[in-house]
Order: structure tokens, then C-alpha cells, then sequence
């Protein structure tokens, strides 16, 4: 039979006046071409109830300001996202720093690095340390510019202004950063009087900055926020001296390199002296590693028999253990490592997370009557059979037999190497803890961080396309549950350690750019992974790419990038 022929009436139109926008719960609202999608948000009642601060708007991250011109499918950024609670944080830096200078012009407030139980440590310079009475006035009038609902606006500003102004106010590092911009613009953000570069998106008024709290901390302060799981109260503060300590250790590093920021990098990338920079940041790694393998050799009362490393995902806890390993051998002692992933229990008896799905990160998935009975018997000079992990079949199998010599110590590498209640029965003095991070603290200036979560994602970016053939959607779409997992079971316990090892390398990113950059470019338009891509991206563009063949063949960084001589260095 023929086909019956439709006819689709086509006619003249004219341009709309009106824009729709889905919503989530196929709530639809209308209003006229180029209002703002804060608009739309508040008729709909979802700002505050649901702690709005920016939205995917056609599958682009957009600022509660932005216009919408076209129908547009939005779905709302909040603060218990990554991204929200990047821009509250970001937006909360511009309001603390334009109360600070509004009653001490003289006092630069530097965003120095993040502390786990929400805030951030910043350092004041130009003056001597807040006193608790001047920090409280900082506080109020923060508090006084959310009530007054200050907006916060945003301005392209041709590049030589903005220069100028940095220069004006003797911001160095920003005037560094600058010098290898490529745009003849930069889009600067204000807060009543006060004009500044932050790198990324902000809220568009003050009113949405209602929680945060001032806390006196020598010598500086720290600036507390909520956490994604509670964003709206503030945790307890928590002081955490071994981390500071890190963080301080790592800061003096900069300054003996002379590298004290991104653009300070990039000059040193650009008239060679990376050359001399890199054999420094590795030979103060050696230096640290020595220093730990010595500690563990001297410790009073005698060398632990067992030593336990920890730290989150692309910390570089496989080549640590091997050089610290080496540096054991030349101190003398013998390691012996110890796989942990080979005490799961039967696959049928792990426990399960809150989906039903295997939680293959939590501590009952160790048998630990079976590990604490071994390391025991083995640290008593007795022979032990030590069970083998199938992966495949998910079942454990008996596998090399093994017994300690005298001057041998046991090495053993394992998210819960912290906790406590893993070797319950080894006497604490026999134990010694090592935590591993890769805690960044070369920012892009003093205003602007480069977290270290971007950096150890990044890291393993480059790594699961170099050694696991994984692309970059794929290491950004699982790094979410890697995050959460780090939380519950790593960070609660750092303190715990012995000693922490920072892993970050002052040329980590630039080193990391070239390979990096072709892996986000691939992933593909309209996921979420492009967002996260687009922004991993953004932060990238203000590092100068290193030459990876100056890289040591034994540097941390090598686990990542590929060439290291210890890839298959065994004990």
C-alpha cells in the first residue's frame, strides 16, 4: 500500500521573547529571554531549600548570574556536590579577604592549604599575627556584608589593567602568573570595593555565604566551612599538629627552590633553571626517605618488625615502598613485604556498602584473625603458608611459604594501615606507621589553590592510560566512590602515623600537563566527566609543560608517567 503522505505546515516565525527551562521533577518555567537563571531557581523555591550555588545549564556549568537565552534543560549545582562546595569555598575566600583588607589595608591574607575537618590554614603577611580580638572584628564584618547581601559581580578587564592593579597592591605572585597568560583579558570578580582574580566560579551575592566560622591559629588563622555532607553546619574544629608540621616542612622546601607559586614555575621552566630546581625537590625526597628508614633502624628499644604505609589514592605508595626499602638495605635492615589485598576473605563473605554492592574497602573485608595470627608468628621467627587472593574466582588459596630472618622487618601496604583495630594484637611497640599524601602547596597564587585532590587525580589520570589502557571518563567517573573511601577509612586515622611523608613534587603539574591535556580533551560533550574535564583542564592552562626527560628514572613521579627503574624492583 502507498504511504499516506503527512503534511507538516511550515511558516514564518519571529524571534522568542520567552526562554523555558527544565528542571528536575519535569518542572517547566518560562520567563523572558535573558533572565537570569538565578530567577528561575528562586520562582521555583529550590535556592535555599536545597543550597544552591550554580547549575549545569545545557550540559555547562554555569554561575547563578548567567542569562538564559535559549530553552535550556538546568540542573542544579549544590553544596553537597565537589563543584558546589568549590564555589562556596572560592566565594567565601573572596569575602573573608575583602573584610580583612577593609579593616587592616595592610594585611595580605594567603590561602595556604585545606584541613580535613573543613577550612582552610591561611597565613597573614605584611603585619605581625591577628590578635583573637581583631580576627572577631574580621568576622563581624563578614558576617555584616552576607546580612547586607553585598552582590558579587563579575568584569572583563583588559590584561595591562589588571596587571597594574596586582602591581599596585604589590600581589607578586598574580603578576608572575600573568606574565604567560596568552588572553589579552581576565575576568576579575568584586566585592563592594574590593576588585580580585579567582580562578573558577563564584555565588552571585554575599547572602549565599551564611556558614562559616574565624578560628585563631598561629600564626595565622583558619577559615572553617561546612562539609559536602553537612552543608550547613560547621564540624568541630580539630587541630592536627604532623599535618601542619608537613605542610610548614614543604613550605621552607619552596622557598630554598625559589619556587614560590605557579608563575614563579613557570619562569624558572622558561629560563632553564628547572634543571636545577628538579635534582633539589628529589634529592630532599631522598633525603626524607633516608631520614625515615633511619628512624625505623633507630628507633629506642629496637627496629619495629613490622612497618605499616597508608595514604590515599596516587599518593605514590608503591615506588615509596621500594625506595624506602632500599634506603632499609643500606641502613642495614632486611624488608620483607607483605601484600595485604591477599587476606581478603572469600568473596561471598564481604561485606556489602549501602547499595548492596561489594565494599571491597572496608576493614571486614580483611580477614584480620588470619592476618594478626600471621604477622605475629612470622615477627616470632616462625614458618607461615601465606594465603594467595584470586581476583578472578574471588576466593583465597594457599600460596608461598615464608619465614623471618632475625634483622628482617615486615613491610605492609594497605588503606587501613592506620587504624588502629587492624593488627589489634601486635603490641604497639613493634609497629611503626608511615602516612603518604601528595600535599600540594604550590598555588597558583595567594588567592588561588591548587587542591591536592586535583593533583592526585591527575596523577592518576595519566597513570591508568599509561599502565591500565583506562581512559580519562572512566578514572574521573570511579574517582568519586575513591574519594569517599579515602574519608571513611584513611583520613580519620593520619594522625595516627609515625611519620608523613609528602609526596608532591614541586614540578608535579607541569610535568603531568602534556600527557594529561590530549587524555580530558577525549572525553566526550554532554557528561558530567566533560565538566570535570573542562575544569581539570582550566586549572592546567596556567602551567608552563615541563620536559619529562629531566624527570629521575627513580622520581615518584615516574609510577605515573612511566620509566621507572623500580616498576619491577622486588625485595
Amino acid at each position: 500500500m502507498p504511504q499516506e503522505t503527512v503534511s507538516y505546515p511550515v511558516r514564518p516565525g519571529s524571534p522568542r521573547a520567552n526562554a523555558q527551562v527544565w528542571l528536575p521533577g519535569n518542572q517547566i518555567l518560562e520567563a523572558p529571554v535573558g533572565t537570569p537563571l538565578e530567577t528561575y531557581l528562586q520562582a521555583a523555591k529550590l535556592i535555599d531549600e536545597q543550597r544552591i550555588v550554580a547549575a549545569v545549564v545545557n550540559s555547562q556549568m554555569r554561575e547563578l548570574h548567567y542569562r538564559i537565552t535559549t530553552d535550556s534543560e538546568v540542573e542544579p549545582v549544590t553544596m553537597s556536590s565537589s563543584d558546589g562546595m568549590r564555589i562556596y569555598r572560592r566565594s567565601l575566600a573572596l569575602l573573608l579577604v575583602t573584610a580583612a583588607h577593609e579593616l587592616f589595608p595592610d594585611a595580605s591574607i594567603y590561602v595556604d592549604h585545606s584541613l580535613t575537618f573543613g577550612g582552610y590554614f591561611c597565613a597573614v603577611e605584611g603585619r605581625p599575627c591577628f590578635t583573637p580580638e581583631e580576627l572577631g572584628q574580621i568576622q563581624a564584618r563578614m558576617r555584616e556584608v552576607v546580612d547586607q547581601d553585598c552582590p558579587i559581580t563579575k568584569e572583563r578587564t583588559p590584561l595591562n589593567d589588571a596587571i597594574a592593579l596586582f602591581q599596585s597592591r604589590g600581589d607578586e605572585g598574580k603578576v608572575r602568573l600573568m606574565a604567560q597568560r596568552r588572553k589579552d583579558y581576565l575576568v576579575l570578580y568584586r566585592l563592594r570595593g574590593m576588585r580580585d582574580y579567582f580562578h573558577g566560579y563564584m555565588v552571585p551575592s554575599a547572602r549565599y555565604l551564611r556558614w562559616f566560622e574565624l578560628t585563631h591559629y598561629p600564626p595565622g588563622l583558619i577559615l572553617r566551612f561546612p562539609r559536602r555532607s553537612a552543608p550547613s553546619s560547621i564540624l568541630p574544629f580539630q587541630d592536627y599538629p604532623q599535618l601542619a608540621a608537613v605542610f610548614r616542612e614543604y613550605r621552607d622546601w619552596l622557598r630554598l627552590m625559589e619556587v614560590l607559586d605557579v608563575g614563579s614555575l613557570n619562569e624558572a621552566i622558561h629560563t632553564g633553571r628547572i634543571q636545577k630546581v628538579i635534582p633539589v625537590a628529589e634529592a630532599l625526597h631522598e633525603g626524607k626517605i633516608a631520614q625515615i628508614a633511619r628512624d625505623i633502624a633507630n628507633r629506642s628499644g629496637g627496629a619495629p618488625r613490622l612497618v605499616l604505609i597508608a595514604g590515599p589514592s596516587s599518593a605514590g605508595k608503591t615506588t615509596f615502598s621500594k625506595r624506602l626499602a632500599v634506603q632499609l638495605l643500606a641502613a642495614g635492615v632486611r624488608p620483607f613485604t607483605l601484600p595485604m589485598d591477599n587476606y581478603f576473605v572469600d568473596r561471598a563473605r564481604s561485606p556489602r556498602d549501602e547499595t548492596g554492592e561489594y565494599d571491597f574497602e572496608a576493614l571486614e573485608a580483611l580477614d584480620l584473625e588470619l592476618l594478626n595470627q600471621h604477622l605475629l608468628q612470622l615477627m616470632n621467627g616462625e614458618r607461615v603458608t601465606l594465603p594467595r587472593y584470586d581476583f578472578h574466582t574471588g576466593r583465597r588459596e594457599a600460596g608461598d611459604q615464608a619465614e623471618l630472618h632475625p634483622d628482617q622487618i615486615i613491610l605492609a601496604e594497605g588503606i587501613h594501615g592506620l587504624n588502629p583495630a587492624l593488627v589489634p594484637n601486635i603490641p604497639p611497640g613493634r609497629i611503626f606507621r608511615i602516612y603518604l599524601s601528595a600535599l600540594t602547596q604550590l598555588n597558583l597564587d595567594r588567592h588561588n589553590r591548587v587542591p591536592t585532590t586535583d593533583t592526585r587525580l591527575i596523577r592518576r589520570i595519566v597513570r591508568d592510560a599509561t599502565h591500565r589502557g583506562y581512559g580519562a571518563a572512566d578514572t574521573i567517573k570511579r574517582w568519586e566512590s575513591v574519594r569517599r573511601g579515602e574519608k571513611r577509612h584513611i583520613f580519620p586515622y593520619q594522625e595516627h602515623a609515625d611519620v608523613m611523608f609528602n609526596s608532591a613534587l614541586v614540578y608535579d603539574l607541569a610535568a603531568l600537563k602534556p600527557l594529561a591535556e590530549p587524555l580530558l580533551l577525549q572525553v566526550e560533550p554532554g557528561s558530567w566527566e566533560r565538566i570535570e574535564s573542562k575544569r581539570l583542564l582550566a586549572m592546567l592552562q596556567w602551567f608552563e609543560p615541563c620536559p619529562t626527560e629531566l624527570i629521575p628514572d627513580n622520581s615518584i613521579l615516574r609510577e605515573f608517567i612511566g620509566g621507572s627503574i623500580l616498576r619491577h624492583f622486588e625485595i
